[in-house]
């Protein structure tokens, strides 16, 4: 790994032997982006990539020079206003409302290890020689405005992280109206686009289209992430697969407003960007004032998609998760939500936790309904002081319930948010965000508290820091059920509304770091209405998110299948729920409720009291074999073997151990089939020469079970004999493959 400077062509080359980055000082100060892609031997000079021909209807940046256009030079961090007629990296109002800009280099420097970015989540490194770090220093003389570009390559990872920073050295304030993490020009746009979008309870669907010339964008400006979008892309060549063939990925460690989009200019030139979304942004720099942009990564595979993302699994699992838990193997959990809604008392919850004790649960959660006024959705957010009607022990008397069952004990929160009948409303109305004299917009009955001001965080912190302290809490779901609307801070000038909207999300990063400082212990689950804000920002406080509000193992399949593109099985919050499901009202096994769910961070969302004999019997079984294989479903490399998305009936993934010497494959029918097809699905990442026994029975070396494939074939190839498995709607099976 290293970051190589050539000082007589000017050119940076980062690379660790598997990828390249390499960009140069082009003549007028700017920086020139000239490859990115598989690992390239370094030479002196790449200037042969930098392609210059004259265009007509083009501005040229020297006198009689028709060669030098920033309207066709691949950039670093592009401005707008000196030729250059895509969309840039960076804007700001200067004091007599110019928008110009032109960034020339100005120095740099190369450190071991990766630095944090105050205040925001970031990837980092536990040892300096992880990773290596340039800082690239930029400046416009006459707005007096400097830009520090950062870029940290990974020994281990085929990723770069990438941020900036923008200083005003000038003596009069400016506006910063955009600031992209990345920009990355390709040469060409021969790419097909790959987005994971949706809504609530049906997010991250991956959609698929051609570039073309012009701009194509996924974003939110809801004040999340949102259900609809996730801060992710891929960019990949026509004809790569799962496992062949290049891939790019574009992943955004930040949970508010963004944007991301590619551009294809009239040359087929293709522009990405990736940042904080610049509709509604207006951050006020005043003099030595800076500001720190959201951090991008970046990936590159030349082995397909489930390369792809095994780079972010690997990267965001272990050095952006992070925590004593980031490493611990997660509890098996029941949460009372769809057992009990608000339905609810002490000795109903530990009636639950028992019989969840006896089958071998060993976290028990409990939902919305326990604090202040709840008894409907109504009231009661904002005031995080136990129930005594339905709680008399308060926390705890009921945690101290629950251990004594030997279990942990967890509970829900939403801190973001406040009813109109609270406490905190009718001493604070003031704190919510609204326009004044405008009527407020609610959702869920429920409005957004201002945290983009300080005494709201301090307040729901002190709250919440009592109420952890008084009983014995190892797990809370945090939960964000609306979006922001009328963005307005009472606290922040007319100047400065433009700043809310990142002020916000930074105060809800502040709360959940003070909270993980002062309880170091507890295991923190994201939630927003499910998959709301399933980003990287949040993983990097809660390294587990409830993935979506649709606990329907058929959705689920489409569901957590799109997740994996980015995002580790530990990360995944998947659970078993009741039948008829909640959401759909379709009724699925539960074997096959939990053949899902085990590609996640396993639990169940119901009532085992209500589930027959058999049902119990299986329960038992399926969290057994949990806390057998959690080590590899949680540290293993999955596998993506059969898409949800192509049309078929049939879903297919895997997971390999460490060693190789196990592996655990789920398939999955949605519909039955009559005199069906004979079925075989090749897996993925086993050892050649390993000799693996399935089920126990029939042993297989890896290279058959790769190439010639494993066996899926059911009852419903042909007509269904006494002595054959039976098939059924929604019908699935865990293969356990373990080398002799």
């Amino acid at each position: 790994m290293s970051i190589i400077y050539h000082s007589s062509s000017q050119t940076f080359h980062l690379t660790n032997g598997r990828l390249s980055y390499i960009f140069q000082i082009l003549r007028n100060g700017n920086l020139g982006q000239l490859y990115f892609g598989k690992a390239i031997r370094d030479r002196e000079s790449f200037a042969h990539l930098l392609e210059c021909n004259h265009r007509p209807m083009t501005a040229y940046v020297y006198e009689g020079d028709k060669r030098f256009s920033m309207d066709h030079i691949k950039r670093e961090y592009p401005t707008y206003g000196t030729g250059d007629f895509s969309e840039p990296a960076v804007e700001m109002v200067a004091p007599d409302g110019s928008r110009v800009l032109e960034l020339q280099y100005q120095s740099h420097t190369v450190s071991s290890g990766k630095p944090g970015l105050p205040g925001l989540p970031a990837t980092y490194c536990e040892a300096d020689d992880e990773a290596e770090t340039l800082s690239i220093l930029l400046r416009d003389e006459i707005a007096e405005v400097q830009v520090e570009l950062l870029y940290t390559i990974f020994a281990e990872h085929d990723a770069i992280a990438r941020s900036a920073r923008i200083f005003n050295t000038g003596s009069k304030p400016l506006h910063l109206t955009r600031a992209m993490s990345l920009c990355l020009d390709l040469p060409d746009c021969d790419y097909d686009w790959i987005q994971f979008s949706g809504a609530w309870s049906r997010e991250r669907q991956r959609k698929d289209r051609r570039l073309e010339q012009g701009i194509q964008a996924i974003g939110s400006v809801r004040g999340c992430s949102s259900h609809n979008h996730n801060p992710f892309l891929i960019l990949k060549r026509t004809h790569t697969t799962e496992d062949m063939g290049e891939a790019i990925g574009f992943s955004l460690v930040y949970s508010g407003n963004f944007l991301a989009q590619a551009e294809v200019d009239a040359w087929s030139v293709t522009r990405v960007l990736m940042g904080i979304h610049p509709f509604g942004f207006d951050w006020k720099l005043e003099t030595g004032e800076r500001f720190q942009t959201p951090e991008a990564v970046l990936a590159y595979s030349a082995d397909g998609l489930n390369a792809l993302s095994q780079t972010y699994h690997r990267l965001y699992r272990s050095r952006l998760a992070r925590g004593v838990w980031r490493d611990r193997l997660r509890p098996i959990l029941i949460n009372n939500w769809e057992a009990t809604y608000f339905d609810f008392d002490e000795d109903k919850l530990v009636s639950i936790a028992q019989t969840a004790h006896e089958d071998g649960v060993e976290l028990f959660v409990l939902d919305d309904g326990w604090f202040g006024a709840r008894s409907n959705d109504t009231a009661g957010l904002g005031d995080w002081t136990p129930n005594p009607t339905r709680l008399p022990q308060g926390l705890s008397g009921l945690s101290e319930r629950i251990e004594a069952l030997g279990m942990r004990f967890g509970i829900w929160i939403e801190p973001e948010m406040v009813n109109k009948d609270s406490d905190l409303y009718r001493a604070h109305p003031d704190w919510s965000i609204h326009v004044p004299g405008r009527p407020a917009s609610h959702g869920r009955n429920q409005y957004v508290l201002d945290f983009s001001r300080k005494e709201v965080v301090d307040c729901i912190f002190d709250q919440l820091y009592t109420l952890f302290s008084g009983a014995k809490i190892s797990y809370v779901k945090w939960d964000m059920n609306r979006c922001i609307t009328e963005c307005y801070s009472a606290a922040l000038p007319a100047d400065r509304q433009g700043e809310v909207f990142h002020r916000y999300i930074l105060g809800v990063y502040d709360l959940y770091d003070r909270l993980l400082t002062a309880f170091p212990h507890i295991l923190f689950e994201s939630c927003a209405s499910g998959g709301g804000r399933f980003d990287p920002g949040i993983l990097y406080y809660a390294p587990q998110g409830w993935c979506s509000d649709d606990s329907d193992a058929v959705e689920r399949m489409r569901i957590q299948y799109g997740t994996t593109y980015c995002y580790p099985l530990s990360a995944i919050g998947a659970h078993v729920s009741a039948c008829p499901n909640h959401q759909l009202f379709r009724t699925t096994p539960i074997s096959t409720r939990a053949n899902v769910a085990f590609f996640g961070t396993f639990g169940y969302e119901l009532d085992l009291n209500k589930l027959t004999a058999e049902e119990r019997v299986l329960v038992r079984e399926q969290i057994a074999f949990m806390k057998e294989y959690r080590k590899v479903l949680q540290f293993g490399t999955f596998y993506r073997l059969t898409s949800p998305f192509d049309g078929s009936n049939i879903m297919s993934w895997m997971v390999v151990s460490e060693d190789k010497r196990t592996a655990l494959v789920g398939y999955y029918k949605i519909l039955n089939e009559v005199n069906g097809p004979y079925r075989r699905v090749q897996l993925k990442g086993l050892d050649p020469a390993m000799n693996y026994m399935v089920d126990g029975k029939e042993a297989h070396f890896g290279d058959e079970l790769m190439c010639v494939g494993l066996i899926t074939t059911d009852g419903s190839a042909g007509e269904c004999q006494s002595d054959d498995r039976k098939s059924c709607d929604f019908d699935s099976r865990i293969f356990v493959l373990k080398a002799e």
